[in-house]
């Protein structure tokens, strides 16, 4: 063992009064010079090393039954600079809740440093992270909380889609569960999450996210089966329409819809309110049409009251295990997009299909009043804009 690394040994098991007489001890050892050699071999300062040397001869008086004498240790900077903590207070102007005990600043250490060295005022950021401790501020981030007003009839629409719900499940009928999920760029992209790696081995992507350096989108629209947990999702690559949306429905009604429930003439839709499935889009209402006439299914649609579209069933039971499964891989082309999606599974038997849409879906597109009346639709007597039943067309029907 050598020397120093004896003295890194006892600095951890000693207290400060002990390490300051070790350190005494083995510079009246080593002489003249002991000192300022022992204060290069322990790290230590030499004042400390001197302070215990004169406390071994007597020259300097020894704590008794503490540590340090009485007084000792570092003052802190509120007493030593009576008007820094006014001067902070002004610089920090708290926000938020007058009758709460912690308060929260934006500003930044370094700025604060600055400021306050502008007015007379010398303190290193450690020191001013722990006055701001002291007086009851901490680092705080912005918290997803506030949904905007909930409208009055909330709770119910909810108990009406669970409804629902239980309904179509008892007579074996299909529930589905639809959404698109976050566009994604397709190339050497960062995706966020972690994932193991060999010592020395990391995956390089680029530093900016620019539309222009990606080889095209991935438009992942969901479809999640609440009878079956089982998970569809049409792959895009052009636009997010109504169009798109009965056409990712349609995908999985051919390709499992009808395999699993082969005696089913109803179709239920829980859905959020906005984007190409909103309320108000007329496009959906009369590709839904055209999707019941084709099918011979008479398609129920549940909306979900506004601003609460995380409740929607897809988001946690699908789209967050798929973030799960390719997070930190890059998604570099489109059939890497679909190869991820389709190995997603839980422990809860989850499973997932995943297929290619080369479709284009121009936008822009209207549905005039004429078309409008045409379709078959029925509204429920409880906020039939939320809520509505899509029967087939007879063949005769315009």
């Amino acid at each position: 063992m050598t020397t120093k690394q004896q003295y890194e040994i006892l600095r951890n098991e000693l207290n400060e009064q002990q390490w300051r007489l070790y350190l005494g001890t083995e510079a009246l050892k080593m002489g003249s010079g002991g000192i300022s050699q022992v204060a290069e071999l322990s790290g230590a300062d030499w004042k400390t090393v001197q302070r215990g040397v004169k406390e071994l001869k007597g020259e300097r008086a020894r704590a008794q039954g503490r540590i340090r004498q009485a007084g000792g240790g570092r003052k802190k900077a509120t007493v030593t600079d009576p008007t820094l903590q006014r001067d902070l207070e002004e610089l920090l102007e708290p926000k938020g809740d007058p009758m709460s005990l912690i308060k929260w600043t934006t500003h930044s250490l370094s700025h604060l440093v600055k400021a306050l060295a502008k007015q007379g005022h010398r303190i290193k950021k450690t020191a001013l992270a722990d006055v701001l401790h002291e007086q009851g501020y901490s680092l705080k981030v912005n918290k997803k909380t506030l949904e905007g007003t909930s409208h009055a009839d909330r709770d119910q629409q909810f108990g009406h889609i669970t409804t629902q719900c239980k309904q179509f499940e008892q007579k074996q009928a299909p529930a589905i569960s639809v959404d698109c999920k976050k566009k994604e760029l397709l190339g050497t992209f960062k995706n966020q999450g972690r994932e193991w790696q060999p010592k020395g081995q990391e995956t390089h992507v680029n530093v900016y996210d620019y539309r222009s350096l990606a080889t095209g989108r991935a438009i992942p629209y969901g479809i999640y089966d609440l009878v079956h947990n089982q998970g569809f999702v049409n792959v895009g690559i052009d636009h997010e329409t109504a169009e798109f949306a009965v056409e990712s429905i349609r995908r999985w009604w051919k390709h499992c819809g009808k395999r699993l429930y082969p005696q089913a003439h109803e179709l239920l839709i829980t859905a959020d309110g906005g984007e190409s499935l909103g309320v108000r889009n007329t496009l959906w209402k009369k590709t839904l049409q055209t999707l019941a006439t084709e099918e011979q299914l008479t398609i129920t649609v549940a909306h979900y009251p506004p601003a609460t579209s995380k409740w929607n069933k897809i988001e946690h039971r699908l789209f967050s295990f798929i973030s799960i499964n390719w997070r930190a891989i890059p998604l570099t082309s489109l059939e890497t997009v679909i190869e991820l999606i389709s190995h997603t599974t839980t422990e809860e038997g989850l499973h997932v299909t995943a297929i290619k849409d080369s479709q284009t879906y121009p936008t822009g597109l209207t549905v005039s009043d004429a078309e409008l009346q045409a379709l078959n639709i029925v509204r429920d007597a409880f906020h039939g804009e939320w809520n509505y039943t899509i029967k087939p067309q007879d063949a005769a029907s315009p």
